[in-house]
Protein backbone atom coordinates (compact mmCIF):
# COMPACT_ATOMS: atom_id res chain seq x y z
CA UNK A 1 0.00 0.00 0.00
CA UNK A 2 1.56 3.58 -1.20
CA UNK A 3 2.05 6.03 1.60
CA UNK A 4 -0.85 8.41 1.85
CA UNK A 5 -1.14 12.02 4.33
CA UNK A 6 -4.29 13.45 4.98
CA UNK A 7 -4.74 17.22 6.35
CA UNK A 8 -7.74 19.05 7.07
CA UNK A 9 -6.95 22.65 7.37
CA UNK A 10 -9.72 25.58 8.63
CA UNK A 11 -12.79 23.78 7.91
CA UNK A 12 -15.96 25.35 8.37
CA UNK A 13 -19.44 24.36 8.05
CA UNK A 14 -22.82 26.04 8.60
CA UNK A 15 -26.26 24.94 8.72
CA UNK A 16 -28.07 28.22 8.93
CA UNK A 17 -27.64 30.11 12.05
CA UNK A 18 -25.68 26.74 13.56
CA UNK A 19 -21.75 26.69 12.90
CA UNK A 20 -21.56 23.29 13.26
CA UNK A 21 -17.45 23.43 12.36
CA UNK A 22 -15.93 26.90 13.00
CA UNK A 23 -11.84 26.18 12.17
CA UNK A 24 -11.65 22.58 12.45
CA UNK A 25 -8.38 20.89 11.34
CA UNK A 26 -6.36 17.53 11.77
CA UNK A 27 -3.01 15.76 10.16
CA UNK A 28 -2.74 12.06 9.61
CA UNK A 29 -0.21 9.75 7.33
CA UNK A 30 0.18 6.01 6.55
CA UNK A 31 0.70 3.52 9.41
CA UNK A 32 -1.16 6.35 11.98
CA UNK A 33 -4.40 6.17 13.92
CA UNK A 34 -5.46 9.32 14.59
CA UNK A 35 -8.12 9.99 17.49
CA UNK A 36 -10.64 12.87 16.80
CA UNK A 37 -12.20 13.52 20.31
CA UNK A 38 -14.44 16.21 21.44
CA UNK A 39 -17.75 16.80 24.08
CA UNK A 40 -21.17 16.55 22.46
CA UNK A 41 -21.72 19.19 19.52
CA UNK A 42 -17.69 19.73 18.92
CA UNK A 43 -17.86 18.94 15.41
CA UNK A 44 -16.46 15.56 15.43
CA UNK A 45 -18.54 14.07 12.68
CA UNK A 46 -18.80 16.75 10.66
CA UNK A 47 -15.31 16.79 9.86
CA UNK A 48 -15.57 13.24 8.81
CA UNK A 49 -18.55 13.81 6.81
CA UNK A 50 -16.39 16.52 5.16
CA UNK A 51 -13.29 14.59 4.38
CA UNK A 52 -15.68 11.75 2.66
CA UNK A 53 -17.50 13.77 0.83
CA UNK A 54 -20.98 13.63 2.35
CA UNK A 55 -20.99 17.08 3.46
CA UNK A 56 -19.09 20.15 1.30
CA UNK A 57 -17.91 22.48 3.65
CA UNK A 58 -18.32 26.39 3.76
CA UNK A 59 -14.53 27.12 4.24
CA UNK A 60 -11.00 25.62 4.77
CA UNK A 61 -9.69 22.60 2.68
CA UNK A 62 -8.43 19.35 2.46
CA UNK A 63 -5.24 18.24 1.30
CA UNK A 64 -4.64 14.41 0.01
CA UNK A 65 -0.77 13.30 -0.15
CA UNK A 66 -0.12 17.05 -0.69
CA UNK A 67 -2.47 18.17 -3.05
CA UNK A 68 -6.17 20.01 -2.16
CA UNK A 69 -9.12 17.99 -3.00
CA UNK A 70 -12.51 18.82 -3.10
CA UNK A 71 -14.99 15.55 -2.92
CA UNK A 72 -18.61 16.61 -3.95
CA UNK A 73 -19.92 12.98 -2.88
CA UNK A 74 -18.48 9.64 -1.00
CA UNK A 75 -18.47 8.40 -4.21
CA UNK A 76 -15.37 10.24 -4.99
CA UNK A 77 -13.93 10.03 -1.93
CA UNK A 78 -14.01 6.41 -2.38
CA UNK A 79 -12.40 6.38 -5.31
CA UNK A 80 -9.43 8.74 -4.03
CA UNK A 81 -8.78 5.92 -1.34
CA UNK A 82 -11.16 6.92 1.30
CA UNK A 83 -13.29 5.11 2.87
CA UNK A 84 -16.05 5.74 6.77
CA UNK A 85 -17.77 3.21 8.76
CA UNK A 86 -20.54 4.77 11.12
CA UNK A 87 -22.56 4.02 14.02
CA UNK A 88 -25.70 4.32 11.99
CA UNK A 89 -25.29 1.92 9.10
CA UNK A 90 -25.92 2.25 5.46
CA UNK A 91 -26.97 -1.06 5.16
CA UNK A 92 -30.04 -2.29 3.01
CA UNK A 93 -31.77 -4.83 5.35
CA UNK A 94 -33.93 -7.26 2.77
CA UNK A 95 -30.53 -7.76 0.70
CA UNK A 96 -27.56 -10.37 1.72
CA UNK A 97 -24.06 -9.69 2.83
CA UNK A 98 -22.99 -10.15 -0.46
CA UNK A 99 -24.97 -7.90 -1.65
CA UNK A 100 -24.47 -5.28 0.89
CA UNK A 101 -20.82 -5.56 1.41
CA UNK A 102 -20.21 -5.20 -2.48
CA UNK A 103 -23.38 -2.63 -2.92
CA UNK A 104 -22.05 -0.24 -6.19
CA UNK A 105 -18.84 -2.02 -5.54
CA UNK A 106 -19.49 -5.35 -7.15
CA UNK A 107 -17.39 -7.83 -9.45
CA UNK A 108 -18.66 -7.65 -12.96
CA UNK A 109 -17.88 -9.20 -16.25
CA UNK A 110 -19.32 -8.19 -19.84
CA UNK A 111 -21.88 -5.81 -17.79
CA UNK A 112 -22.89 -8.54 -15.41
CA UNK A 113 -22.05 -9.10 -11.94
CA UNK A 114 -19.63 -12.10 -11.21
CA UNK A 115 -22.05 -13.96 -8.21
CA UNK A 116 -19.48 -16.17 -7.88
CA UNK A 117 -16.79 -14.12 -7.03
CA UNK A 118 -18.35 -11.91 -5.29
CA UNK A 119 -19.90 -14.72 -3.02
CA UNK A 120 -15.90 -15.90 -2.29
CA UNK A 121 -14.83 -12.73 -1.73
CA UNK A 122 -17.45 -12.10 0.98
CA UNK A 123 -16.28 -15.05 2.41
CA UNK A 124 -12.40 -14.44 2.87
CA UNK A 125 -13.87 -11.21 4.30
CA UNK A 126 -15.66 -12.54 6.90
CA UNK A 127 -13.53 -15.09 7.67
CA UNK A 128 -11.39 -11.94 9.41
CA UNK A 129 -13.98 -11.94 12.10
CA UNK A 130 -14.47 -16.09 12.01
CA UNK A 131 -14.26 -16.03 15.88
CA UNK A 132 -16.31 -12.92 16.51
CA UNK A 133 -19.62 -13.49 14.28
CA UNK A 134 -22.62 -14.87 14.39
CA UNK A 135 -22.11 -19.18 13.65
CA UNK A 136 -24.92 -18.79 11.19
CA UNK A 137 -23.33 -15.10 8.97
CA UNK A 138 -22.48 -15.67 5.69
CA UNK A 139 -22.43 -14.34 1.99
CA UNK A 140 -25.79 -15.36 1.86
CA UNK A 141 -27.15 -14.29 5.04
CA UNK A 142 -29.85 -11.22 5.02
CA UNK A 143 -29.30 -8.71 7.07
CA UNK A 144 -32.20 -7.81 8.34
CA UNK A 145 -31.75 -11.38 10.62
CA UNK A 146 -28.63 -10.66 11.93
CA UNK A 147 -28.02 -9.07 15.23
CA UNK A 148 -26.82 -5.27 15.82
CA UNK A 149 -23.28 -6.09 16.29
CA UNK A 150 -22.86 -8.27 13.28
CA UNK A 151 -24.60 -5.70 11.00
CA UNK A 152 -21.89 -3.31 12.62
CA UNK A 153 -19.65 -5.93 10.89
CA UNK A 154 -20.86 -6.52 7.86
CA UNK A 155 -20.62 -2.22 7.64
CA UNK A 156 -16.93 -2.25 8.54
CA UNK A 157 -16.28 -5.08 5.66
CA UNK A 158 -18.41 -3.06 3.28
CA UNK A 159 -15.61 -0.03 4.00
CA UNK A 160 -12.92 -2.37 4.00
CA UNK A 161 -13.57 -4.35 0.46
CA UNK A 162 -12.94 -0.97 -1.50
CA UNK A 163 -9.26 -1.32 -0.29
CA UNK A 164 -9.15 2.13 1.20
CA UNK A 165 -5.59 3.94 2.12
CA UNK A 166 -7.88 6.25 4.82
CA UNK A 167 -10.34 4.50 6.92
CA UNK A 168 -12.22 6.47 9.34
CA UNK A 169 -14.21 5.11 12.07
CA UNK A 170 -17.33 7.28 13.58
CA UNK A 171 -18.24 5.70 16.56
CA UNK A 172 -17.98 2.20 15.11
CA UNK A 173 -16.77 0.09 18.08
CA UNK A 174 -20.29 1.70 20.30
CA UNK A 175 -22.53 -1.59 19.01
CA UNK A 176 -20.09 -4.44 19.33
CA UNK A 177 -19.22 -6.55 22.16
CA UNK A 178 -15.88 -6.87 24.00
CA UNK A 179 -14.62 -9.67 21.63
CA UNK A 180 -15.40 -8.50 18.41
CA UNK A 181 -14.09 -5.10 19.67
CA UNK A 182 -10.57 -6.69 20.13
CA UNK A 183 -11.02 -8.54 17.27
CA UNK A 184 -11.07 -5.10 15.47
CA UNK A 185 -8.95 -3.75 16.86
CA UNK A 186 -6.30 -6.47 16.72
CA UNK A 187 -7.15 -6.08 12.57
CA UNK A 188 -6.29 -2.44 12.90
CA UNK A 189 -2.82 -3.09 13.80
CA UNK A 190 -2.41 -5.45 10.60
CA UNK A 191 -3.99 -2.07 8.59
CA UNK A 192 -1.48 -0.02 10.10
CA UNK A 193 1.44 -1.81 9.31
CA UNK A 194 0.21 -2.13 5.90
CA UNK A 195 0.12 1.73 5.77
CA UNK A 196 -3.39 2.22 5.97
CA UNK A 197 -3.73 5.54 7.76
CA UNK A 198 -7.21 5.59 10.46
CA UNK A 199 -8.94 8.22 12.31
CA UNK A 200 -10.90 6.47 15.15
CA UNK A 201 -14.06 8.67 16.46
CA UNK A 202 -14.71 6.87 20.12
CA UNK A 203 -16.45 7.93 23.41
CA UNK A 204 -14.69 5.52 24.90
CA UNK A 205 -11.33 6.89 26.76
CA UNK A 206 -9.89 3.19 27.04
CA UNK A 207 -10.43 2.46 23.92
CA UNK A 208 -8.48 5.48 22.59
CA UNK A 209 -5.88 5.15 24.68
CA UNK A 210 -5.55 1.42 23.14
CA UNK A 211 -5.40 1.93 19.79
CA UNK A 212 -4.63 5.33 18.54
CA UNK A 213 -0.95 7.02 18.33
CA UNK A 214 -2.25 10.60 18.85
CA UNK A 215 -5.41 12.97 19.32
CA UNK A 216 -6.86 15.92 17.98
CA UNK A 217 -9.24 17.30 20.41
CA UNK A 218 -12.15 19.32 19.04
CA UNK A 219 -14.21 22.09 21.62
CA UNK A 220 -16.65 24.12 19.84
CA UNK A 221 -16.11 23.37 16.67
CA UNK A 222 -12.78 24.41 16.27
CA UNK A 223 -9.67 21.99 16.95
CA UNK A 224 -7.80 23.07 20.15
CA UNK A 225 -4.99 20.44 20.33
CA UNK A 226 -3.14 17.30 18.97
CA UNK A 227 -1.18 15.41 21.82
CA UNK A 228 1.23 12.18 21.56
CA UNK A 229 -1.04 9.65 23.70
CA UNK A 230 2.38 8.24 24.52
CA UNK A 231 3.00 11.46 26.67
CA UNK A 232 -0.51 12.65 27.60
CA UNK A 233 -2.99 11.56 30.29
CA UNK A 234 -6.85 11.07 30.53
CA UNK A 235 -6.92 14.15 32.44
CA UNK A 236 -4.81 16.42 30.26
CA UNK A 237 -7.30 15.16 27.16
CA UNK A 238 -10.10 16.42 29.01
CA UNK A 239 -8.72 19.33 30.26
CA UNK A 240 -8.43 20.12 26.23
CA UNK A 241 -12.06 19.44 25.88
CA UNK A 242 -13.25 21.60 28.24
CA UNK A 243 -13.28 25.60 28.20
CA UNK A 244 -11.73 27.60 31.39
CA UNK A 245 -10.99 24.27 33.41
CA UNK A 246 -15.03 23.06 34.37
CA UNK A 247 -15.63 25.30 37.44
CA UNK A 248 -18.42 24.38 39.63
CA UNK A 249 -21.63 26.39 37.70
CA UNK A 250 -24.43 24.96 39.66
CA UNK A 251 -26.61 26.65 42.22
CA UNK A 252 -28.40 24.47 44.33
CA UNK A 253 -32.14 24.70 44.95
CA UNK A 254 -33.45 25.88 48.12
CA UNK A 255 -35.54 22.78 48.63
CA UNK A 256 -33.67 19.46 49.23
CA UNK A 257 -34.53 16.72 46.81
CA UNK A 258 -34.96 14.66 50.33
CA UNK A 259 -37.97 16.97 51.35
CA UNK A 260 -39.70 15.84 48.22
CA UNK A 261 -42.25 12.87 47.63
CA UNK A 262 -40.55 10.23 44.74
CA UNK A 263 -42.83 10.31 41.80
CA UNK A 264 -41.08 8.30 39.66
CA UNK A 265 -38.71 5.32 40.65
CA UNK A 266 -37.11 2.57 38.36
CA UNK A 267 -35.26 -0.68 39.37
CA UNK A 268 -32.95 -2.73 36.60
CA UNK A 269 -34.62 -1.35 33.72
CA UNK A 270 -33.06 -3.11 30.75
CA UNK A 271 -34.46 -3.28 26.95
CA UNK A 272 -32.27 -3.97 24.01
CA UNK A 273 -30.26 -0.81 24.66
CA UNK A 274 -30.66 -0.46 28.40
CA UNK A 275 -28.26 -2.29 30.62
CA UNK A 276 -30.03 -1.86 33.99
CA UNK A 277 -31.40 1.46 35.16
CA UNK A 278 -32.09 2.52 38.30
CA UNK A 279 -33.20 5.78 39.34
CA UNK A 280 -35.79 8.15 41.65
CA UNK A 281 -36.99 11.27 40.66
CA UNK A 282 -39.38 13.58 43.11
CA UNK A 283 -41.39 16.46 42.89
CA UNK A 284 -40.48 19.43 41.33
CA UNK A 285 -36.95 18.07 40.37
CA UNK A 286 -34.95 18.30 36.68
CA UNK A 287 -33.36 15.12 36.63
CA UNK A 288 -30.97 15.38 33.63
CA UNK A 289 -30.00 12.56 31.60
CA UNK A 290 -26.27 13.70 30.24
CA UNK A 291 -23.14 11.78 28.09
CA UNK A 292 -22.30 11.39 24.81
CA UNK A 293 -25.18 10.89 22.06
CA UNK A 294 -26.52 7.27 21.52
CA UNK A 295 -26.01 5.76 24.95
CA UNK A 296 -29.38 5.05 25.73
CA UNK A 297 -30.99 8.01 26.68
CA UNK A 298 -33.48 8.20 24.70
CA UNK A 299 -34.34 4.24 24.90
CA UNK A 300 -35.14 5.22 28.30
CA UNK A 301 -37.61 8.14 27.95
CA UNK A 302 -38.98 5.73 25.48
CA UNK A 303 -39.17 2.72 28.41
CA UNK A 304 -41.07 5.03 30.38
CA UNK A 305 -43.59 6.19 28.31
CA UNK A 306 -44.44 2.69 27.22
CA UNK A 307 -43.31 3.01 23.39
CA UNK A 308 -40.30 0.88 24.05
CA UNK A 309 -40.55 -2.87 25.32
CA UNK A 310 -38.39 -3.43 28.74
CA UNK A 311 -37.87 -5.56 31.71
CA UNK A 312 -37.67 -4.44 35.51
CA UNK A 313 -39.47 -2.51 37.91
CA UNK A 314 -41.37 0.98 37.18
CA UNK A 315 -43.06 2.57 40.46
CA UNK A 316 -45.28 6.00 39.96
CA UNK A 317 -45.94 7.68 43.22
CA UNK A 318 -45.24 4.23 45.29
CA UNK A 319 -47.92 2.09 42.57
CA UNK A 320 -46.27 -0.58 40.40
CA UNK A 321 -46.71 0.34 36.88
CA UNK A 322 -46.30 -1.40 33.44
CA UNK A 323 -46.79 0.79 30.52
CA UNK A 324 -46.70 -1.57 27.24
CA UNK A 325 -48.54 1.30 25.11
CA UNK A 326 -48.45 5.32 25.63
CA UNK A 327 -52.01 5.96 26.14
CA UNK A 328 -51.56 3.93 29.48
CA UNK A 329 -48.66 6.46 30.35
CA UNK A 330 -50.38 8.94 29.42
CA UNK A 331 -53.31 8.04 31.84
CA UNK A 332 -51.42 7.80 34.88
CA UNK A 333 -50.21 11.46 34.35
CA UNK A 334 -46.87 10.83 31.74
CA UNK A 335 -46.12 13.76 28.84
CA UNK A 336 -43.24 12.47 26.32
CA UNK A 337 -41.98 15.80 24.39
CA UNK A 338 -39.09 14.33 21.69
CA UNK A 339 -36.87 16.23 19.83
CA UNK A 340 -37.49 15.83 15.95
CA UNK A 341 -40.59 17.86 16.33
CA UNK A 342 -41.20 17.24 12.51
CA UNK A 343 -41.21 13.63 12.46
CA UNK A 344 -42.55 12.54 15.72
CA UNK A 345 -44.12 15.76 17.95
CA UNK A 346 -46.10 17.63 14.94
CA UNK A 347 -48.39 17.14 12.09
CA UNK A 348 -47.24 19.91 10.15
CA UNK A 349 -50.30 20.63 7.38
CA UNK A 350 -52.68 20.46 10.81
CA UNK A 351 -53.60 23.39 12.28
CA UNK A 352 -51.80 25.41 15.51
CA UNK A 353 -55.27 24.28 17.45
CA UNK A 354 -55.26 20.91 16.19
CA UNK A 355 -51.94 19.80 16.94
CA UNK A 356 -52.55 21.18 20.79
CA UNK A 357 -54.79 19.13 20.65
CA UNK A 358 -53.90 15.68 19.57
CA UNK A 359 -53.32 13.85 22.90
CA UNK A 360 -56.36 15.58 24.33
CA UNK A 361 -59.43 14.65 21.86
CA UNK A 362 -61.56 12.31 24.60
CA UNK A 363 -61.47 15.31 27.47
CA UNK A 364 -63.69 17.27 25.12
CA UNK A 365 -66.53 14.55 24.60
CA UNK A 366 -67.98 12.64 22.06
CA UNK A 367 -69.36 15.91 20.47
CA UNK A 368 -66.23 18.16 20.88
CA UNK A 369 -66.32 20.82 23.09
CA UNK A 370 -65.28 23.11 20.66
CA UNK A 371 -65.59 26.47 22.76
CA UNK A 372 -64.02 24.80 25.66
CA UNK A 373 -61.29 22.79 23.58
CA UNK A 374 -60.38 26.80 22.12
CA UNK A 375 -60.05 28.39 25.49
CA UNK A 376 -57.77 25.46 26.90
CA UNK A 377 -55.68 26.40 23.42
CA UNK A 378 -55.76 30.19 23.71
CA UNK A 379 -54.36 29.55 27.30
CA UNK A 380 -51.97 27.48 26.64
CA UNK A 381 -50.70 29.81 24.00
CA UNK A 382 -50.89 32.95 26.20
CA UNK A 383 -48.82 31.32 28.52
CA UNK A 384 -46.20 29.60 26.27
CA UNK A 385 -45.88 33.52 24.65
CA UNK A 386 -46.56 31.44 21.52
CA UNK A 387 -45.78 33.81 18.91
CA UNK A 388 -48.56 33.15 16.06
CA UNK A 389 -51.11 34.89 13.44
CA UNK A 390 -53.87 32.50 15.06
CA UNK A 391 -54.77 29.14 15.75
CA UNK A 392 -56.11 27.74 12.51
CA UNK A 393 -52.56 28.68 11.12
CA UNK A 394 -50.95 26.10 10.02
CA UNK A 395 -48.04 24.45 12.84
CA UNK A 396 -45.78 24.64 9.82
CA UNK A 397 -45.84 28.61 9.43
CA UNK A 398 -44.38 29.13 13.12
CA UNK A 399 -40.56 29.11 13.81
CA UNK A 400 -38.51 26.36 15.24
CA UNK A 401 -39.25 27.81 18.62
CA UNK A 402 -42.62 28.15 18.55
CA UNK A 403 -43.19 24.77 16.99
CA UNK A 404 -41.47 23.17 19.94
CA UNK A 405 -44.05 25.43 22.33
CA UNK A 406 -46.90 23.81 20.56
CA UNK A 407 -45.29 20.41 20.83
CA UNK A 408 -44.85 21.14 24.88
CA UNK A 409 -48.38 23.27 24.81
CA UNK A 410 -49.99 19.88 23.96
CA UNK A 411 -49.18 17.91 26.53
CA UNK A 412 -49.51 20.78 29.23
CA UNK A 413 -52.97 20.85 28.26
CA UNK A 414 -53.01 17.39 30.10
CA UNK A 415 -51.62 18.86 33.93
CA UNK A 416 -48.57 15.88 33.45
CA UNK A 417 -47.52 15.05 36.82
CA UNK A 418 -43.77 13.74 35.50
CA UNK A 419 -42.06 15.15 32.15
CA UNK A 420 -39.96 13.30 29.91
CA UNK A 421 -37.87 15.61 27.16
CA UNK A 422 -35.69 14.24 24.90
CA UNK A 423 -33.14 16.98 23.69
CA UNK A 424 -36.25 19.33 23.20
CA UNK A 425 -34.44 22.48 22.81
CA UNK A 426 -32.48 20.93 19.49
CA UNK A 427 -32.34 23.74 16.93
CA UNK A 428 -34.17 25.74 18.34
CA UNK A 429 -32.73 29.53 18.48
CA UNK A 430 -31.27 31.34 21.55
CA UNK A 431 -34.11 33.78 22.47
CA UNK A 432 -37.01 30.34 22.39
CA UNK A 433 -34.54 28.21 24.43
CA UNK A 434 -34.76 31.15 27.25
CA UNK A 435 -38.54 31.34 27.01
CA UNK A 436 -38.20 27.60 26.66
CA UNK A 437 -35.91 27.44 29.98
CA UNK A 438 -38.38 29.88 31.99
CA UNK A 439 -41.35 27.70 31.28
CA UNK A 440 -39.54 24.54 32.71
CA UNK A 441 -38.92 26.55 35.68
CA UNK A 442 -42.42 27.33 36.15
CA UNK A 443 -43.56 23.48 35.65
CA UNK A 444 -40.72 22.90 38.53
CA UNK A 445 -42.16 25.47 40.45
CA UNK A 446 -45.37 23.71 40.11
CA UNK A 447 -44.33 20.08 41.67
CA UNK A 448 -44.11 18.60 37.76
CA UNK A 449 -41.10 16.41 38.06
CA UNK A 450 -39.17 16.43 35.39
CA UNK A 451 -36.85 13.89 33.12
CA UNK A 452 -34.58 15.94 30.60
CA UNK A 453 -32.26 14.35 28.41
CA UNK A 454 -30.03 17.17 26.70
CA UNK A 455 -27.09 17.03 24.18
CA UNK A 456 -26.24 20.27 25.77
CA UNK A 457 -23.81 19.85 28.41
CA UNK A 458 -24.68 23.76 29.51
CA UNK A 459 -28.02 23.13 29.46
CA UNK A 460 -28.01 20.17 31.59
CA UNK A 461 -25.61 21.84 34.28
CA UNK A 462 -27.66 25.31 34.15
CA UNK A 463 -30.91 23.20 34.37
CA UNK A 464 -30.87 20.30 36.09
CA UNK A 465 -30.69 19.81 40.11
CA UNK A 466 -28.89 16.08 39.38
CA UNK A 467 -27.38 14.51 36.43
CA UNK A 468 -27.18 11.12 35.42
CA UNK A 469 -24.40 10.07 32.94
CA UNK A 470 -25.38 7.18 30.95
CA UNK A 471 -22.93 5.29 28.61
CA UNK A 472 -22.97 2.18 26.98
CA UNK A 473 -26.98 1.87 28.41
CA UNK A 474 -25.74 1.98 31.95
CA UNK A 475 -25.92 4.91 34.30
CA UNK A 476 -22.23 5.64 34.80
CA UNK A 477 -22.44 8.07 37.73
CA UNK A 478 -24.53 10.70 39.41
CA UNK A 479 -23.41 14.18 39.46
CA UNK A 480 -24.83 16.76 41.95
CA UNK A 481 -24.24 19.77 44.29
CA UNK A 482 -20.45 20.81 43.57
CA UNK A 483 -19.57 17.82 41.35
CA UNK A 484 -22.34 18.87 39.10
CA UNK A 485 -19.43 21.25 36.38
CA UNK A 486 -18.23 20.53 33.16
CA UNK A 487 -15.43 18.87 33.83
CA UNK A 488 -16.60 16.07 36.06
CA UNK A 489 -19.63 15.29 32.90
CA UNK A 490 -17.41 15.57 30.17
CA UNK A 491 -14.74 13.30 32.22
CA UNK A 492 -17.76 10.26 33.17
CA UNK A 493 -19.26 10.83 29.49
CA UNK A 494 -15.91 9.56 27.75
CA UNK A 495 -15.27 7.20 30.85
CA UNK A 496 -12.17 9.00 32.35
CA UNK A 497 -11.30 7.26 35.37
CA UNK A 498 -15.05 7.42 36.57
CA UNK A 499 -15.93 5.07 39.86
CA UNK A 500 -18.41 2.02 39.57
CA UNK A 501 -21.94 2.41 37.82
CA UNK A 502 -24.12 4.53 39.77
CA UNK A 503 -27.72 3.82 40.79
CA UNK A 504 -28.90 6.75 40.60
CA UNK A 505 -31.03 7.44 44.08
CA UNK A 506 -32.04 10.33 45.41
Amino acid sequence: MADVSLSAQHLVKRYGGVVALADGSLDVTSGEVLALMGANGSGKSTIGKIITGAVVPDGGRVLLDGEEVSFSSPQAARKAGISAVYQELSLVPDMTVAENVWLANEPVALGRVRRKERKERTARLLSLFEDALGPSVGPDSLVSVLSPSDRQIVEILKALSREPRIMILDEATASLGARQVEHLFELVGGWKAQGMALIFISHRMEEIFQIADKATVLRGGKTVGTADLEETSEEELVGLMIEGGGAPRHVEKPTEAAERAVLLETEDLRSSVLDGVSLKLVEGEILGLGGLQGQGQPDLLLALFGAVAHSGTVRLAGENVRFSHPRQAMRKGLAFVPGDRGGEGLLPIRSILENLLLPSWSRYGAFLNVRRARKDSEDVSEDLSLKMGSLEDPVSSLSGGNAQKVVLGKWLMRDPKVLLLDDPTKGVDVGAKGEFYKILSDLQERGVAILLHSSDDEELLGLCDRVLVMRDGVVRRELSGGDLNKSALVSASVGSSDGPPSGGAA
